[in-house]
């Protein structure tokens, strides 16, 4: 009988996928559940992560005119009751702030006191009260377009929550647009939607399918909503990222007028966007193997890490000076990186650094000293992709690898699931497909299956929803699948 390969993180993909996915989170000190239910607490290296994609893509939004603002968490019930259909699809999910006081009562327990007038909303999304703000800001056809964004944190109550995947409170950006005409937001929506498959692909080696939802899975008042879906290696669908054309709904009900160029009044054409901490799950279930998080090379913490191997002490002072002229060189080269100078035994700093999925790893020691070397591996690959060279040679070619890793990373992601689509004919061998375990992924159906009166009851009978009519099927087809 085979021996079973060691692994860093057990349960194995294939033992438990949902467990496997925790304890990579965990292996990686990525984060943890808080004390607060349905709530994470993002730890550093997670954290760092997030600022790094909050950087490229603030960056990216910006270039489009986009300015960032702040708005009130709390939102007043009376704002959220203007756009019934908006707050009918949150309604379940809402936290509500009913006093702004506490009082001591009987054994030191604290009680709410000080009803509010009003209560408050703890934001799930913020449609309501930046609408409030545009029309007041927007008066005539000169203050178009608004193009605002946040980024903020936001609450919905979480029934099954899981972390990055689905949390009570997540941080996330959303976006909301005014233009002048419907021309113009259905033009953003795309802009904004083809923006996030950008960066997913290109920044986090995550290929997405583009299109747009059915109108059951259509944001609540919107108008038409556009989706990336991403394949997880278990082969469920995750919306990585949305943008909607809103239409006139929300300028209607939330008053954003404006003096036309004919001097007629006229409401706002508006769109809203958004993506958030989820996509971090996405990156580690679509790339995560069963040492670990494989972190993308161009959002990745830290791109490289090395790893000073010191068998004798004598030796530490000559290795950390020859380690500190690569770390100059790769600072100028403008790579991340970190030195594991802890205390911890090299076996556990090289397995440390595979469990953190950082994409290089550098090893230093006193042969490497002596003969004017470094030897790397790349994370992705393993051992296979060994490679001793000199400090120079690796500074001059470490972008190079680093660029082919998210190449490869996502070739390979984009096989995963070009391979698991499956064409099917009908609704019955649609829902043959999806019982067989062995078929993951998602089925491909002619958009008339829509019209049969059965399909949505079918569909949830076995777990399963519309994904998207991709735009590369010109809305001809439906992707059907199980989801996160």
């Amino acid at each position: 009988m085979a021996k079973k390969p060691r692994t860093a993180i057990t349960p194995t993909r294939d033992e438990d996928f949902a467990q496997w996915y925790q304890q990579v989170i965990k292996s990686a000190d990525m984060a943890e559940n808080a004390p607060v239910r349905g709530c994470m607490i993002i730890k550093p290296y997670g954290f760092a992560l997030w600022e790094n994609m909050q950087r490229i893509f603030d960056g990216m939004i910006k270039d489009f005119g986009v300015e960032n603002a702040y708005f009130p968490l709390l939102i007043p019930l009376s704002f959220l009751e203007k756009e019934a259909e908006h707050i009918d699809g949150f309604a379940k999910e809402c936290a509500v702030v009913t006093h702004h006081r506490l009082e001591q009562g009987e054994n030191g327990k604290l009680i709410p006191a000080g009803e509010l007038e009003e209560p408050y909303v703890i934001r799930p999304t913020s449609e309501t009260i930046i609408g409030d703000s545009m029309a007041r800001w927007i008066q005539s056809y000169r203050d178009l377009p608004m193009k605002l964004n946040q980024w903020a944190n936001v609450m919905r109550w979480e029934m099954r929550p899981r972390m990055f995947l689905r949390t009570s409170e997540f941080l996330w950006q959303e976006g909301h647009n005014a233009f002048e005409t419907a021309e113009e937001a259905h033009e953003d929506s795309l802009k904004m939607l083809g923006a996030y498959k950008d960066f997913a692909e290109n920044y986090l080696a995550l290929p997405v399918i583009t299109g747009e939802k059915t109108d059951n899975e259509r944001f609540p008042g919107a108008k038409a909503t556009y989706t990336i879906e991403a394949m997880m290696q278990d082969g469920k669908a995750l919306q990585a990222g949305t943008s909607h054309d809103m239409g006139q709904n929300f300028a209607k009900s939330l008053g954003i007028k404006f003096q036309a160029r004919d001097e007629s009044e006229q409401l706002a054409h508006t769109t809203s966007w958004g993506i958030s901490t989820r996509l971090i799950g996405g990156m580690i279930m679509i790339h995560g193997d069963d040492d670990g998080m494989i972190m993308p090379p161009r959002v990745a913490p830290s791109q490289v890490i090395i790893i000073p191997i010191i068998r004798d002490e004598k030796d530490a002072g000559d290795i950390n000076k020859y380690i500190n002229g690569l770390e100059q060189k790769l600072k100028s080269a403008n790579i991340r990186f970190k030195t594991d100078n802890s205390a911890e035994r090299t076996p556990n700093k090289m397995w440390g650094a595979i469990k953190k999925g950082v994409p290089l790893r550098v090893e230093i020691g006193a042969r490497e000293m002596e003969q004017g070397v470094l030897t790397y591996v790349r994370r992705d690959i393993g051992k296979d992709s060994k490679t001793t060279c000199s400090i120079d040679e690796f500074v001059g070619s470490v972008q190079d690898v680093l660029d082919n890793m998210h190449d490869d990373m996502l070739a390979r992601a984009k096989t995963f699931l070009g391979s698991n689509i499956k064409d099917v004919d009908n609704i019955d061998d649609l829902i043959s497909y999806f019982k067989n375990d062995a078929n993951i992924g998602f089925a491909r159906i002619d958009i008339s299956i829509m019209d049969d009166a059965d399909f949505e009851a079918r569909l949830k009978e076995h777990s399963l929803s519309t994904r998207c009519m991709p735009f590369e099927d010109n809305g001809k087809k439906v992707l059907i699948g199980k989801a996160y």
